[in-house]
């Protein structure tokens, strides 16, 4: 039996990489989705553009100007001195946002009354839109209460100096100190890059184990296969055996590519990161072996593999938190492998997740993959009988 399953696993190897569309699955895929979202998709504001359209031109309101050029987080682009210009601005996309100080503004300050400034957003980004107005509110924060402490302590030393007595200009003041765990830097790019390592996989395991399977029938060779003396165990798991490691092959690559030029963390234990991988690969397996059951052709091997991946992936969490989407959706979330591998990975790489926490995922990860394995493999079988 080994010798029959070694021949089986070498033949196999042999007919994937000399095919040049198979050696393409093994190399595009991976380069392709490192290469977007590592590079191309970047949700972060570092520098928003901005136009500052100073309506009350008083030391107050150059004062709240420097807050925002001295937070290091915008740019000012701009300086509309008109309704209709600010208007163009906006709709020609050339600004985030507009910073408007209404008139009146150094008045009101002085005299103790609640002023406003107006925070105009292009909404078309929602994203971009609620990152620079939070980091706007906070600008403005700062130099409101950099105003209000100023005007007490005035008021503490008027009232000191007219009642004869020491002056104690000292005012109380409370700031917000912000720490950021797992992520400090906030890079979206520490955020995708491991869910790539689940998408690779599932994305070449899946088509590779059904194309596979699928071409033998498509080329006339499976009625061949099964007239040896090879049993229907070794041919299933000399199918499938090869692309385990064409898996594990693509997640190194993937995990070195994102630790030696994206420079992402990762905190935990490689090793746990591998047996998770080992029971995730059990279901995109259990997958593909189902759709080579129901294809006859290459071609619809790949449309089913669509199929399958697109709303698993959708609904993995990879870009939409799970905790938004509608109640039943998130009910159907529970039986996608995608979502378990996504915390696991994520939890490992950024966290440093260790099994105590992460071993609900483990436990789903592991029973998903044996029922669908199992099932694929019972299905298959009698389709080869």
């Amino acid at each position: 039996m080994r010798q029959r399953l070694r021949k089986m696993i070498q033949k196999e190897f042999r007919q994937t990489t000399r095919d040049p569309r198979m050696r393409a699955m093994l190399f595009l895929p991976p380069l392709i989705q490192l290469l977007i979202f590592g590079f191309a998709v970047n949700l972060d504001v570092e520098n928003a553009r901005i136009a500052w359209m100073d309506q009350d031109r008083t030391p107050e309101s150059r004062e709240l100007l420097s807050e925002f050029e001295g937070s290091g987080r915008f740019a000012i682009v701009a300086t509309p001195a008109s309704e209709a210009e600010m208007q163009r601005l906006l709709d020609r996309g050339t600004v985030d946002g507009v910073i408007r100080v209404l008139p009146g503004f150094a008045h009101d300050i002085n005299r103790g009354r609640t002023t406003a400034v107006q925070v105009l957003l292009d909404g078309t980004n929602s994203n971009t839109a609620s990152i620079v107005s939070a980091y706007a509110g906070q600008a403005i924060q700062r130099y409101a209460g950099e105003a209000m402490a100023d005007r007490q302590r005035a008021k503490m030393i008027a009232g000191t100096v007219s009642a004869g007595e020491p002056l104690h200009p000292a005012v109380p003041r409370v700031e917000t100190r912000t720490r950021v765990w797992f992520n400090p830097d906030l890079r979206s790019r520490n955020y995708f890059v491991p869910g790539v390592v689940v998408n690779i996989i599932m994305l070449v395991t899946l088509s590779m184990t059904a194309m596979a399977i699928v071409r033998e029938k498509e080329i006339g060779t499976m009625e061949q296969l099964m007239v040896t003396p090879i049993r229907p165990v070794e041919l299933i798991l000399g199918k499938t055996l090869p692309f385990v490691i064409i898996g594990f092959w693509d997640m190194i690559l993937v995990v070195g590519a994102a630790l030696l030029i994206f420079r992402v963390p990762f905190a935990g234990n490689f090793g746990l990161l591998c047996v998770a991988a080992l029971f995730y690969i059990l279901t995109t397996l259990g997958a593909g072996l189902f759709i080579s059951t129901v294809s006859r052709t290459q071609q619809q091997a790949n449309m089913s593999t669509f199929l399958f991946f697109q709303p698993f992936m959708m609904l993995s969490g990879f870009t939409f938190p799970i905790r938004n989407m509608p109640q039943v959706v998130q009910w159907c979330t529970y039986i996608n492998p995608m979502r378990y591998f996504m915390e696991i990975v994520r939890g490992i790489f950024l966290k440093g997740s260790g099994i105590d926490t992460l071993w609900p995922n483990f436990l789903a990860l592991a029973l998903l993959g044996v029922i669908v394995l199992s099932l694929a493999v019972q299905r298959f079988h009698k389709h080869l009988d």
